[in-house]
Formats: structure tokens, C-alpha cells, sequence
């Protein structure tokens, strides 16, 4: 699993998600999930009141060796073994009577699934957090530059004139989207498991179900109508939301990135990162933390889906292989997240250079522009001919694409001078891009 206390966790991680997802964290999960489970039991006379004081005082994580119960679980195949030993070895030093019940009636995966949903519903206000700096500092640049134009780009070649607004409020909205999907996949996951051997819930006798909806509640987690052993599908679509969440960072990532190079140079991480042999350099380093993400989350992701189809109520392999994957998915999350949110606070943006790279063409990049007005008099496929004609003379003379329309008297006999020049100017034609940053700006200040 990514720990974020190893020497690249600072890059890729964060800390207070990886505080939430570490080992430490899964253990005080269990613990806790043990603890709620005495206490509703002893609530509905499954097991003596005077148990619950001593197994909830020895639900503490500071009181076990981690390093210890991971040697363990490697015998035992799973970690909630060990974890119950230890907890009815500390439970007996405090009441060796109590000891007797720690564990009634549950299964190790009631206690595992929980604990890892309980992590979940711990570690997603920060990663939310994150995302809503990344947020908001879109939206301030959507706001910021809504009529800074520049070059829009189709296949890594100048298109057609866009803004840096619009631009940014692509990043916003598409933000906003995961952010919504990830706390409907959150709600959708923060269900209990609670089944018992096979999901029957035998062991708890004619109080079953109603330990399941006790427990959830003592717990802030839905209860199921059932229990969902081998049944991933919550859990996948969560880790689904993750891996789209990526993908949008990493967007983000390499939009910044491209036009941070050095003959684009319309952008600039604040606080670039160096190089160790050439001074001169101020690398991208947000945008490539956001970009392994994005190239490493798919991995991750679809191991969750192709653990799905689990064996009958009880997974051999697959659900084993959840159990670093979700950890190692949210924390690519949240360092991804965090990598974009510092970026997008600090992000120089070189209107002028912006300027000087729309201009580059020589009027080239209003191509369209001129085609639209010209079409109005001899139909789209003549004017299509007669400005791709003009741009070719352009091009090839190295004189601007407005004095190659002016010198054709097929295009002077319908437009001006002064007309052509107008349709060139590159601020002219950008349609409704005003209108469309508005727009996000507004439904993202609602949400």
C-alpha cells in the first residue's frame, strides 16, 4: 500500500487522507467496529452489560503491536484473526470474564468490510476539501480571464480562438461533476456488512437483523436489506468515481503542462520544481503528480472490477485483492487532488505570451471566421476553397493570410478590406464562450 509517511508519499499522497487510510487507522476501525458490536449486543441481551466497558477500553489502538498482528495475518490469511486474539488478550487483562464475548456471533469480513467502510467515511471530507481548493481556484480563473483569449488547439495544432476562461471553467465543471458522483458513491457505499458466517446472521438467534440495524446506526452507516459478503458492487463504483476523478486531475495536468512548455510558455506553475543538472528549469511538477495518477488509477480500478465476481459468501483472492487497492486508489485521489489545488492557487498566466502565440499564424487561426462571413455570399464549399486557397499563398510566401484574401478578387468582390481585417481580429470569434463561463460559474457558486 502507498504510505504516506515513505519517501515519496509527500508527492503522491496526503497526509491527512493517508492518516485515514493507513494501517494504524484500519486497526482502530476494527477496533471500533468490535466495540459498537458489544454494545448493541449488550443493548438487545446477546451478551452481559458488564462486557462492554472492558472491551470497549481495550479497543484502543495504542495498546497493540502492529508489526506483531501483520506477522500473524500472515499465517492466518486475514487480519481480523490476529486482531481478535490480541483484542481478547488485552479484554482479559481488564476483565477476564468479558473476554469471553468479544467477537460474539460475528465473521471476520463483518468486521473488515465495516472497518474499511468507516475509513472511507473518515477519509473523504479531506480529499473533498482538496478538491474543493482545485475548485474554487478554477473558478476564480474562469472568473479572472473570461475574456483573455487565446489559441484554442485540435490536435496540437492551433484551431480556432477560445478564452482561458473557458478553458478553466472546462476544468470546473468537469470538477464539480466528480465531486457529485464521489459523494453519491460515498452514500452509496457506507453500508455495514454484518452477516455473520454466511450471511444469515444465524449466530445472533432471533435478534439477527436487529443487531445488523442497531449496529449500523451506532455506527452512522446504512444498514442493507441484506448482508453483501461477495456482492462488490458499491464498493466498485466507488473506486469507479475515484479513477474518473483521476482522469479529470490529470486533465488538468496536462492541459497546464503543454502550455507550460517552452515555446508555449502561456502558463507556469507557481512553484515549480527544479532539475538536478540544468538550473534554468522550473518543471511542472503538479501537473506530473496528477498525471501518474491518472495513468496509474486505471490499474487500480479495474482490479475492483475484476473482483467482482466473487465465489458464493465468501471470496477467495478477489477480496483479498481490495484490500490494498482501495487504500492505495484513495490516496492516489488525494495526492492528485492536492498536486491540482496547489497548482491551480499558484498558476501564472502570461496573457501577452497568449497574445503573441494567437497572433503566430498571422491570421491564419481566423480561417473559419472569414470562411462563415464568405459562405453568406457563395456557399460553405466555394468559400472553404477560396480561404484555404488564400491560407496555402499565405503560407507559402510567408505574408499574412489578411493581404493573400485582399490580393483574390474572388473574396474582394463580397468582402472589404476593413471586413477582412475585422473577421480576422481574433477576439471577434469567440462565440459564446462569455455566455458558457457565466454559465458554469454561476451553477458552481450555487452548488
Amino acid at each position: 500500500m502507498s504510505d504516506a509517511s515513505s519517501l515519496s508519499g509527500p508527492l503522491f499522497g496526503d497526509a491527512k487522507v493517508g492518516e485515514q487510510m493507513s494501517d494504524r487507522a484500519r486497526l482502530q476501525a476494527m477496533l471500533d467496529v468490535e466495540a459498537a458490536l458489544a454494545d448493541v449486543q449488550a443493548d438487545l441481551g446477546l451478551i452481559p452489560r458488564t462486557a462492554v466497558a472492558p472491551i470497549r477500553g481495550a479497543a484502543q489502538v495504542d495498546r497493540y503491536d502492529l508489526n506483531a498482528i501483520a506477522a500473524e495475518a500472515a499465517s492466518d490469511g486475514v487480519l481480523t484473526i490476529p486482531v481478535v486474539r490480541h483484542l481478547t488478550r488485552q479484554v482479559e487483562t481488564i476483565d477476564p470474564d468479558a473476554a469471553r464475548y468479544v467477537h460474539w456471533g460475528a465473521t471476520s469480513q463483518d468486521i473488515m468490510d465495516t472497518a474499511l467502510v468507516l475509513q472511507l467515511q473518515r477519509a473523504m471530507p479531506p480529499l473533498f476539501a482538496l478538491l474543493d481548493r482545485a475548485t474554487a481556484a478554477a473558478a476564480t480563473h474562469a472568473r479572472r480571464h473570461i475574456d483573455t483569449v487565446m489559441a484554442g488547439r485540435t490536435w496540437l495544432q492551433q484551431s480556432t480562438p477560445v478564452t482561458f476562461g473557458l478553458k478553466a471553467a472546462g476544468w470546473l465543471d468537469a470538477l464539480a461533476r466528480d465531486r457529485k458522483a464521489l459523494a453519491a458513491a460515498l452514500d452509496d457505499v457506507r453500508v455495514l456488512q454484518c452477516g455473520g458466517a454466511s450471511g444469515t446472521l444465524a449466530a445472533f438467534g432471533d435478534h439477527g437483523i436487529a443487531v445488523a440495524e442497531r449496529l449500523a446506526s451506532r455506527l452512522d452507516l446504512m444498514a442493507p436489506d441484506l448482508p453483501w459478503h461477495t456482492h462488490r458492487d458499491r464498493l466498485a463504483r466507488f473506486g469507479c468515481a475515484l479513477g474518473v476523478t483521476c482522469g479529470t486531475l490529470g486533465k488538468i495536468g496536462r492541459d497546464t503542462s503543454l502550455l507550460a512548455q517552452t515555446e508555449i510558455g502561456e502558463t507556469a506553475e507557481g512553484k515549480g520544481g527544479g532539475s538536478s543538472a540544468m538550473p534554468h528549469k522550473q518543471n511542472p511538477v503538479g501537473a506530473s503528480v496528477a498525471l501518474a495518477a491518472a495513468v496509474r488509477a486505471p490499474g487500480l480500478v479495474a482490479t475492483l472490477l475484476a473482483a467482482m465476481p466473487q465465489e458464493h459468501e465468501r471470496g477467495v483472492g478477489g477480496w483479498q485483492a481490495e484490500w490494498e487497492t482501495v487504500p492505495d486508489l484513495m490516496l492516489l485521489t488525494a495526492g492528485a487532488s492536492r498536486a491540482v489545488a496547489t497548482l491551480l492557487e499558484e498558476l501564472v498566466v502570461n496573457e501577452t505570451r497568449m497574445r503573441q502565440n494567437l497572433m503566430m499564424t498571422r491570421g491564419l487561426i481566423a480561417s473559419e471566421a472569414v470562411a462563415m462571413a464568405l459562405a453568406v455570399h457563395v456557399g460553405r464549399s466555394e468559400a472553404h476553397r477560396l480561404v484555404e486557397e488564400a491560407a496555402r499563398r499565405a503560407r507559402n510566401t510567408g505574408g499574412t493570410f489578411g493581404d493573400a484574401l485582399a490580393a483574390d478578387p474572388a473574396v474582394t468582390r463580397h468582402l472589404t478590406r476593413a471586413e477582412i481585417d475585422r473577421h480576422l481580429a481574433p477576439e471577434r470569434y469567440i462565440g459564446a464562450a462569455r455566455a458558457l463561463v457565466e454559465r458554469v460559474v454561476r451553477r458552481s457558486a450555487g452548488a
